[in-house]
Protein backbone atom coordinates (compact mmCIF):
# COMPACT_ATOMS: atom_id res chain seq x y z
CA UNK A 1 0.00 0.00 0.00
CA UNK A 2 1.46 3.41 -0.56
CA UNK A 3 2.75 6.12 1.74
CA UNK A 4 -0.04 9.07 2.12
CA UNK A 5 0.19 11.95 -0.28
CA UNK A 6 0.64 13.81 2.66
CA UNK A 7 3.33 11.91 4.33
CA UNK A 8 6.28 14.27 5.67
CA UNK A 9 8.88 12.64 3.62
CA UNK A 10 7.16 12.90 0.43
CA UNK A 11 6.21 16.65 1.81
CA UNK A 12 9.95 17.56 2.60
CA UNK A 13 10.63 16.72 -1.24
CA UNK A 14 8.01 18.66 -2.51
CA UNK A 15 8.56 21.55 -0.24
CA UNK A 16 12.39 21.58 -0.99
CA UNK A 17 11.78 21.75 -4.85
CA UNK A 18 9.02 24.80 -4.31
CA UNK A 19 11.85 27.14 -2.76
CA UNK A 20 13.38 26.46 -5.70
CA UNK A 21 10.23 27.31 -8.09
CA UNK A 22 10.16 23.58 -9.29
CA UNK A 23 6.34 21.94 -8.49
CA UNK A 24 7.03 17.67 -8.72
CA UNK A 25 4.75 15.62 -10.03
CA UNK A 26 4.78 12.48 -6.79
CA UNK A 27 3.78 9.30 -8.15
CA UNK A 28 2.59 6.58 -5.52
CA UNK A 29 2.30 2.93 -6.35
CA UNK A 30 0.81 0.03 -4.50
CA UNK A 31 4.03 -1.85 -5.40
CA UNK A 32 6.97 -0.88 -4.41
CA UNK A 33 9.87 1.20 -6.63
CA UNK A 34 12.55 0.50 -3.69
CA UNK A 35 15.04 -1.12 -6.59
CA UNK A 36 15.73 0.50 -9.73
CA UNK A 37 13.90 -2.50 -12.07
CA UNK A 38 11.13 -2.40 -10.06
CA UNK A 39 10.72 1.50 -10.54
CA UNK A 40 11.11 1.35 -14.31
CA UNK A 41 8.79 -1.07 -14.82
CA UNK A 42 6.42 0.76 -12.44
CA UNK A 43 6.71 4.28 -15.04
CA UNK A 44 7.26 2.52 -17.82
CA UNK A 45 10.65 3.59 -17.89
CA UNK A 46 14.48 2.73 -19.18
CA UNK A 47 16.29 1.50 -16.39
CA UNK A 48 18.82 4.08 -17.31
CA UNK A 49 15.98 6.89 -16.64
CA UNK A 50 15.67 5.48 -13.04
CA UNK A 51 17.99 7.73 -10.70
CA UNK A 52 19.41 5.76 -7.78
CA UNK A 53 20.72 7.96 -4.62
CA UNK A 54 23.47 6.08 -2.97
CA UNK A 55 24.56 6.82 0.51
CA UNK A 56 28.50 6.93 1.19
CA UNK A 57 30.11 8.54 4.09
CA UNK A 58 33.14 10.12 4.99
CA UNK A 59 34.78 9.54 8.81
CA UNK A 60 35.28 13.08 9.93
CA UNK A 61 38.31 14.62 12.50
CA UNK A 62 35.48 14.66 15.36
CA UNK A 63 34.63 11.20 14.60
CA UNK A 64 31.15 11.82 12.97
CA UNK A 65 30.30 11.37 9.18
CA UNK A 66 29.62 13.10 6.13
CA UNK A 67 27.42 12.05 3.57
CA UNK A 68 27.66 11.91 0.02
CA UNK A 69 24.99 11.23 -2.29
CA UNK A 70 25.82 9.92 -5.66
CA UNK A 71 22.91 10.06 -7.74
CA UNK A 72 23.51 7.28 -10.86
CA UNK A 73 21.58 6.01 -13.40
CA UNK A 74 20.11 3.15 -13.16
CA UNK A 75 22.30 0.16 -14.44
CA UNK A 76 25.38 1.23 -13.79
CA UNK A 77 27.49 0.59 -10.52
CA UNK A 78 29.59 3.40 -8.56
CA UNK A 79 33.79 2.92 -9.03
CA UNK A 80 34.33 3.94 -5.42
CA UNK A 81 38.05 4.64 -7.25
CA UNK A 82 36.21 7.65 -8.90
CA UNK A 83 34.06 8.88 -5.88
CA UNK A 84 36.88 9.13 -3.96
CA UNK A 85 38.81 10.69 -6.54
CA UNK A 86 35.88 13.33 -7.08
CA UNK A 87 35.64 13.97 -3.52
CA UNK A 88 39.39 14.14 -2.82
CA UNK A 89 39.01 11.38 0.00
CA UNK A 90 40.41 7.65 -0.12
CA UNK A 91 38.31 6.76 3.03
CA UNK A 92 34.92 6.95 1.78
CA UNK A 93 32.92 4.13 1.92
CA UNK A 94 29.62 3.23 1.03
CA UNK A 95 26.83 3.94 3.90
CA UNK A 96 25.40 1.34 5.89
CA UNK A 97 21.43 0.80 6.08
CA UNK A 98 21.32 2.79 9.26
CA UNK A 99 23.81 5.21 9.06
CA UNK A 100 22.11 6.64 5.57
CA UNK A 101 18.55 6.90 7.20
CA UNK A 102 20.09 8.94 9.83
CA UNK A 103 22.06 11.16 7.68
CA UNK A 104 19.19 11.80 5.05
CA UNK A 105 16.33 11.14 6.83
CA UNK A 106 15.05 8.62 4.57
CA UNK A 107 14.88 4.68 4.45
CA UNK A 108 17.07 3.02 1.01
CA UNK A 109 15.00 2.57 -1.50
CA UNK A 110 13.04 6.06 -0.78
CA UNK A 111 16.19 8.48 -0.76
CA UNK A 112 15.68 11.44 -2.64
CA UNK A 113 18.25 13.38 -4.50
CA UNK A 114 17.61 16.41 -2.01
CA UNK A 115 15.95 17.55 0.78
CA UNK A 116 17.81 15.84 3.14
CA UNK A 117 17.98 16.11 7.13
CA UNK A 118 20.96 18.08 7.22
CA UNK A 119 23.27 19.30 4.02
CA UNK A 120 24.32 16.60 1.44
CA UNK A 121 27.45 16.92 -0.76
CA UNK A 122 25.77 15.61 -4.15
CA UNK A 123 27.96 13.84 -6.76
CA UNK A 124 26.07 13.14 -10.37
CA UNK A 125 26.46 10.24 -12.92
CA UNK A 126 26.80 12.28 -16.46
CA UNK A 127 24.72 8.80 -18.00
CA UNK A 128 21.34 10.88 -16.35
CA UNK A 129 21.78 13.60 -18.80
CA UNK A 130 21.32 11.64 -21.66
CA UNK A 131 17.44 11.39 -21.19
CA UNK A 132 15.08 14.10 -21.24
CA UNK A 133 13.59 12.99 -18.41
CA UNK A 134 14.62 10.71 -15.32
CA UNK A 135 12.89 9.24 -12.46
CA UNK A 136 13.80 9.89 -8.67
CA UNK A 137 12.62 8.37 -5.36
CA UNK A 138 10.66 10.87 -3.48
CA UNK A 139 11.06 10.46 -0.22
CA UNK A 140 9.56 6.60 0.37
CA UNK A 141 9.80 3.18 -1.59
CA UNK A 142 6.52 3.51 -3.34
CA UNK A 143 6.62 7.27 -4.29
CA UNK A 144 8.43 8.72 -7.39
CA UNK A 145 8.67 11.76 -9.23
CA UNK A 146 10.18 12.75 -13.24
CA UNK A 147 12.73 15.57 -13.42
CA UNK A 148 14.46 16.50 -15.97
CA UNK A 149 18.16 16.39 -15.49
CA UNK A 150 19.32 19.88 -15.41
CA UNK A 151 16.36 20.55 -13.25
CA UNK A 152 17.39 17.31 -10.77
CA UNK A 153 21.18 18.68 -10.58
CA UNK A 154 19.99 22.31 -9.74
CA UNK A 155 17.65 20.75 -7.03
CA UNK A 156 20.25 18.23 -5.46
CA UNK A 157 22.91 20.98 -5.98
CA UNK A 158 25.20 18.62 -7.26
CA UNK A 159 27.77 18.27 -9.05
CA UNK A 160 28.30 16.11 -12.15
CA UNK A 161 31.09 13.82 -12.64
CA UNK A 162 32.25 10.14 -14.43
CA UNK A 163 31.73 8.24 -11.05
CA UNK A 164 29.94 4.79 -12.60
CA UNK A 165 32.23 2.02 -13.32
CA UNK A 166 33.26 1.67 -16.70
CA UNK A 167 30.81 -1.07 -18.28
CA UNK A 168 32.35 -4.18 -20.83
CA UNK A 169 31.11 -4.53 -24.34
CA UNK A 170 30.36 -8.17 -23.29
CA UNK A 171 28.50 -6.81 -20.34
CA UNK A 172 26.53 -4.47 -22.33
CA UNK A 173 25.76 -7.13 -25.10
CA UNK A 174 25.05 -9.88 -22.13
CA UNK A 175 22.24 -7.03 -21.33
CA UNK A 176 20.72 -7.09 -24.60
CA UNK A 177 20.66 -10.59 -24.78
CA UNK A 178 18.94 -10.87 -21.41
CA UNK A 179 16.34 -7.98 -22.07
CA UNK A 180 15.64 -9.52 -25.69
CA UNK A 181 15.18 -12.81 -24.21
CA UNK A 182 12.35 -11.05 -21.40
CA UNK A 183 10.39 -9.74 -24.10
CA UNK A 184 12.34 -6.19 -23.71
CA UNK A 185 11.63 -5.03 -20.19
CA UNK A 186 13.88 -4.21 -17.87
CA UNK A 187 17.35 -6.55 -16.20
CA UNK A 188 17.81 -7.24 -13.29
CA UNK A 189 21.39 -5.95 -13.53
CA UNK A 190 23.03 -4.60 -10.20
CA UNK A 191 20.24 -2.61 -9.21
CA UNK A 192 21.21 -1.70 -5.55
CA UNK A 193 25.10 -1.15 -6.03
Amino acid sequence: MPEPADHPAIQRVRDVAAKKGVTLDVRQFDESTHTAEEAAAAVDAELGQIVKSLVFVIPTDDGGLEPVIALVSGPNRVDLARLAAVTGRLDIRRATAREAQELTGYVIGGIPPFGHVSSVRTVMDPDLTRFQVVWAAAGTPTAVFPVAPGTLRILANASVAPIAEERRAADIEAEAQAKSLLGGGATPSNAGA
